[in-house]
């Protein structure tokens, strides 16, 4: 049997249609006190997006360099290009991640990969044939 996912024990169909006002003690402190003081001009085109994604006028898919904005029920279900500092990666909303920043899903450090050493990098690299 599927273990249903919740959100502070309610549903992901409760979630989605639950009212701004309504979510907003269901989140932390920090979250709270974003959300109620006014949003930046850059979060609230991202909500714009998304409220025209989901009545179907806006077809492209959604890109944004706005990371530190947290995850609402409008945006559930959407598929959003968050700006990783190189390029955008892909993140699939769901019910677990309400009330997260969206940069949380997309890393923005790597693991350094370095490969053999280059000519002149140290004494020993000059006696090594070069191909």
């Amino acid at each position: 049997m599927v273990r249903e996912t919740k959100f502070k024990g309610r549903t992901e169909a409760e979630m989605s249609t639950i009212p701004f006002k309504e979510f907003l003690p269901l989140v932390g402190a920090r979250q709270r006190r974003s959300l109620t003081r006014d949003l930046t001009l850059e979060k609230k085109n991202l909500l714009k997006k998304i409220k025209l994604t989901k009545e179907g006028k806006y077809k492209k898919t959604i890109k944004t360099h706005c990371r530190d904005m947290i995850i609402v029920p409008e945006m559930m279900g959407l598929v959003i290009q968050v700006h990783s500092g190189k390029s955008f990666e892909e993140v699939r909303i769901n019910v677990e991640m309400l009330g997260h920043y969206l940069g949380e899903f997309v890393g923005t450090r790597h693991k350094v990969k370095h490969s053999a050493p280059g000519i002149g990098a140290t004494k020993s690299s000059s006696s090594a044939s070069v191909k």
